[in-house]
């Protein structure tokens, strides 16, 4: 990202979204072992109930599926905001898409000794035909 911030917090988040959309257009697993805590949760809601993925079973989705860069597809990455409650943890929105489908994911993010990683995320997908 080429964003400038004043707080170096803010900068390191926006850095790693990047690595975070760059992983989800391209499917590469490695920049996601780079971003999601080994310990991170995806949930979503689905038919009135919670869906819980663990790191594993998401990382098995993503290689299962061809990646939206392998399909030709458009890139719809954003970062609507990133906040931070203190010097260790934050929360990001983003939007992102594959489309058909167009997600908004909200990233809880903690900062480890090795840096920044997503410990949750919690996403809604839109469908446009």
């Amino acid at each position: 990202m080429t964003s400038k911030f004043e707080d170096e917090g803010i900068q390191e988040i926006a850095s790693l979204l990047g690595d975070y959309f760059d992983g989800l257009y391209d499917g590469d697993l490695e920049k996601f072992e780079r971003v999601f805590h080994k310990n991170s949760h995806l949930y979503f809601a689905e038919d009135g109930s919670i869906g819980d993925w663990s790191r594993a079973t998401y990382f098995e989705k993503i290689k299962s599926r061809p990646s939206p860069a392998e399909q030709g597809l458009p890139r719809h990455d954003k970062i609507i905001s990133i906040n931070k409650a203190g010097p260790d943890t934050a929360l990001a929105i983003v939007t992102c898409a594959i489309p058909p489908r167009y997600f908004t994911d909200y990233l809880t993010l903690l900062k480890t000794s090795s840096g920044w990683k997503i410990i949750s995320k919690t996403f809604h997908t839109d469908i446009h035909q």
